[in-house]
């Protein structure tokens, strides 16, 4: 009778410190996301959108950075989601059980938990250096690394999740070994693949350190990736440390505008997930 009375008090002891962590973590997520809307959305307007950094003490905005930000990510996944796509397609389809597939699976996991900021003191000594100068292409190649990883990890795991089954039907009908992988594959794990490319993007959009080291950044307006280029993470960690409470401002409206981006991905994400766990 003892024995139990201590089991029952030791899982209310440990009942109480699970609810009180969990309230612990709730309450500051609730007081930095109250923090950050209050102060985000003090600062939002029509100049956020349609003007560049502003000189201290005057009106501005974060266009510059909104689009430095939008053609970095757009090229970074471009580039960094087919590669991911493919390696990620080798190593479930054609080299599962290989030791080229070990090897690249331990590369890869590396790259996982790699901080951001060697990502961008490897592309400085293998882009900037030899370029010149820092430049947008350099923040979306830092930005495409860190994009790769992530999407040869989902790519495989979806595709190892798909029946080999179905393969086996298809192939017993004379289908070509790279029909099956795009018609039958894909097809089974496409939300899963498109629910990894969407965490890498919503990853590299907070992403500052690699940018520091790449595109460093630029108050004026720019198209080009060939030059400095701005983008809303490094204008954040610029503006934060102003003496100047209008830049104050924008820093906050910028990080309530990552935040967003963030959590609209994460959504859509989670969408995709629960429909792919639900469909037959």
């Amino acid at each position: 009778m003892a024995s139990i009375t201590a089991r029952k008090n030791s899982d209310l002891v440990f009942r109480f410190l699970c609810y009180a962590a969990t309230a612990m973590g709730l309450g500051a997520l609730i007081l930095i996301l109250f923090k950050l809307f209050y102060e985000g959305f003090s600062g939002l307007g029509i100049n956020v959108f349609t003007m560049t950094t502003p000189a201290p003490l005057s009106q501005g905005g974060l266009l510059n950075a909104i689009v430095g930000s939008l053609i970095m990510t757009a090229l970074a996944t471009v580039v960094g989601t087919p590669l991911g796509i493919l390696a990620g397609t080798y190593m479930a389809e054609y080299g599962r059980h290989d030791k080229v597939t070990q090897v690249i699976r331990f590369v890869n996991d590396i790259l996982l938990s790699a901080p951001s900021i060697v990502v961008g003191l490897f592309i400085y000594e293998l882009v900037v250096r030899p370029m010149g100068g820092f430049s947008g292409f350099a923040g979306a190649c830092a930005l495409a690394i860190i994009v790769l990883p992530v999407v040869v990890r989902t790519t495989e795991d979806m595709l190892l999740l798909v029946p080999d089954q179905l393969r086996e039907a298809a192939s017993a009908i004379g289908a070509p070994r790279s029909f099956v992988i795009r018609t039958i594959a894909y097809r089974a794990a496409r939300a899963g693949i498109v629910t990894g490319v969407l965490l890498a993007v919503a990853r590299i959009s907070g992403e500052t350190a690699p940018l520091l080291f790449t595109a460093l950044g630029n108050d004026n307006l720019k198209f080009s990736i060939f030059g400095e280029l701005e983008s809303l993470p490094t204008s954040i960690n610029k503006f934060a440390g102003s003496a100047y409470p209008d830049l104050n401002s924008l820093a906050w409206t910028g990080a309530l505008l990552v935040t967003a981006a963030v959590l609209i991905l994460s959504i859509v994400a989670r969408t995709l997930t629960s429909v792919k766990k639900s469909s037959p």
